[in-house]
């Protein structure tokens, strides 16, 4: 069969969609410059509650659902703001109007092992669509996140800070791409290296895998364990204990109302041995009283 275009081309368009052109994820569209007609157009398309989205969008956005930006891309997209659906046309090329479900099951070589995925293949999830670009990264369109054409992370493959990601479920070559062989024979997508449970634990205390169930959902995506992580991060953020033992031998040691000399006296420290975990002014601050005393008469042991 004729192809439309190589695997390379095909996901350097994704990526040149990603980087220069303005975009919004909007249900059945296909490419369409969002100008006043196309806005009215996709309303009716689309529900209530995303209706302020693109009525908010600039002339020069760009509408894409996910598998639509497969086939706009296939169709011919051009980024034409003067075209009611930015250059593409529909059913051009030998490409079928199918949804996400179908078009997998027109793809060959359909895996859901990813280290051997190629550039340009389809990536599927029940519902949703994207493209494999290359050195573990995705180009999609989704309502999550920014709610437009993004650069994503496959976490199948592994996790790159700084980038929000998915797993998908299988991957497949689409019949109307040429898939040409890597010229220096390696593989595109070998597998990210996992990060030790230290190296996960910095990186969720710099809020690189956000909070709560986000984080357990982004976690267990990518293929760590969830409460191993978290306990470290616990272990990390705990405060370290500066305390140490003191012995105190006189008898009436006053105990001030705070740390020093200048305070009103509310009791004495009876002989014995008293953990001091806070330390102000050379008076410290005993566990077992809750309260402070000189340290002047305290023998540290």
């Amino acid at each position: 069969m004729s192809y439309v275009m190589t695997n390379n081309e095909f996901a350097a368009k994704a990526v040149d969609i990603v980087n220069n052109y303005k975009t919004l994820y909007v249900n059945g569209a296909w490419g369409a410059p969002l100008y006043d007609a196309n806005k009215k157009r996709y309303m009716n398309k689309n529900n209530e509650s995303r209706w302020s989205l693109i009525a908010a969008a600039s002339d020069d956005t760009f509408a894409f659902d996910c598998v639509c930006l497969l086939k706009g891309i296939l169709w011919g997209w051009k980024g034409d703001k003067n075209s009611k659906n930015g250059g593409a046309q529909y059913t051009s090329n030998g490409v079928p109007d199918v949804g996400e479900n179908r078009m997998i099951a027109m793809c060959s070589d359909v895996s859901d092992d990813f280290s051997k995925i190629e550039v340009g293949e389809m990536l599927w999830i029940d519902g949703h669509a994207g493209i494999y670009v290359g050195n573990g990264f995705a180009v999609e369109s989704t309502t999550r996140w920014s709610c437009c054409v993004q650069k994503t992370v496959v976490l199948n493959i592994g996790f790159k800070s700084g980038y929000n990601g998915r797993s998908w479920t299988k991957h497949g070559k689409l019949p109307w791409i040429e898939y040409l062989k890597n010229q220096n024979g390696s593989n595109p997508s070998t597998p990210v290296k996992k990060k030790s449970i230290e190296e996960l634990a910095s990186d969720v205390i710099r809020g690189e895998w956000g909070s709560g169930e986000e984080r357990k959902k982004r976690l267990t995506e990518a293929g760590y364990d969830y409460r191993a992580v978290q306990d470290k991060v616990n272990e990390l953020l705990k405060p370290k204990d500066n305390s140490y033992k003191v012995k105190v031998t006189i008898t009436n040691l006053n105990i001030p109302k705070g740390p020093g000399t200048n305070y009103a006296r509310v009791g004495t420290v009876k002989p014995g041995t008293y953990t001091i975990v806070e330390e102000k002014n050379g008076f410290g601050k005993a566990k077992e009283l809750n309260a402070w005393f000189s340290l002047k008469y305290a023998k540290k042991i």
